[in-house]
């Protein structure tokens, strides 16, 4: 394989990017009442807003196609006494689907948070997918005492250190810039015509993994409420195999129906 380069991204690359977000997301987890997804929208509003970090702006080329990139903006901690502490929340990350599995999202990650460390930025938190971030040190964000700003806190609710002991004594709630509540179905599909027509993505019934699972992890697979296989793709392993009835077997059998299905499951 060629060389990946890493560096910042400029304005030429804007379209490219977005075309990559889109593709990479197109059959991702859509909230409730979405018809298509909006996080190619996201990344051009978050270029926008005072929360965007420039320098963190950063794209992965091979052959002169770009095929990954990141996009960080700044969040905050509060704690009990109203004292804000600024962090970093990056998102979306996106990796073309035929380079995945190459390594390119660790080192795209990496070079980014070795930046923000010269920026003077302390921590990162997102909310993502646990088992994949865990490969690159991820940590849950409660393990430092850290919750959503609902005060819940969930697997794919994590954070990384920029160093050691950077999130010592920050505690309290975390919030990221309002503009990721601000987009709508309307805006999204007006913004997606401005690339090429793509066929609608059904989201694939959830039916598919309990018609091959034994009747106990059925019920607890059933228990999740989750209608399709994306929603399922959005849940640990680990939060998984808490489950009454889900054992060893269970895990195999639903790592294998994701697989055939395109996605990439578990640890």
């Amino acid at each position: 394989m060629s060389k990946i380069c890493i560096r910042k991204e400029t304005p030429e690359d804007y379209y490219a990017v977005e075309e990559l977000t889109r593709e990479v997301f197109w059959r991702m987890y859509w909230g409730e009442g979405q018809t298509i997804c909006d996080e190619h929208l996201l990344v051009n509003k978050l270029r926008n807003v005072d929360a965007f970090v420039p320098e963190l702006s950063i794209v992965a080329e091979l052959d002169g196609k770009i095929v990954g990139h990141i996009i960080y903006s700044k969040s905050r901690v509060v704690d009990e006494s109203g004292k804000e502490h600024e962090l970093l929340t990056f998102g979306p990350l996106s990796i073309s689907p035929e380079h995945q599995g190459r390594g390119i999202g660790k080192a795209i990650i990496e070079q980014s948070f070795e930046k923000a460390r010269e920026l003077g930025f302390r921590a990162v938190i997102i909310f993502g997918y646990p088992d994949y971030y865990t490969r690159v040190g991820s940590r849950l964000a409660s393990e430092f005492g850290i919750t959503t700003a609902e005060g819940n806190t969930y697997d794919s609710f994590i954070a990384w250190e920029l160093y050691s002991g950077a999130l010592d004594g920050i505690t309290g709630k975390y919030y990221i810039d309002s503009i990721y509540e601000q987009m709508t179905q309307e805006e999204t599909l007006e913004f997606d015509k401005k690339f090429p027509p793509k066929e609608a993505f059904v989201p694939i019934s959830v039916d598919v993994l309990l018609e091959r699972l034994s009747p106990d992890a059925r019920k607890a697979i059933e228990a999740l409420e989750a209608k399709s296989l994306a929603v399922i793709a959005t849940k640990s392993e680990r939060s998984l195999r808490k489950l009454p009835g889900v054992c060893d077997e269970t895990i195999k059998t639903i790592k294998d129906v994701m697989r055939e299905h395109g996605y990439s499951w578990g640890k």
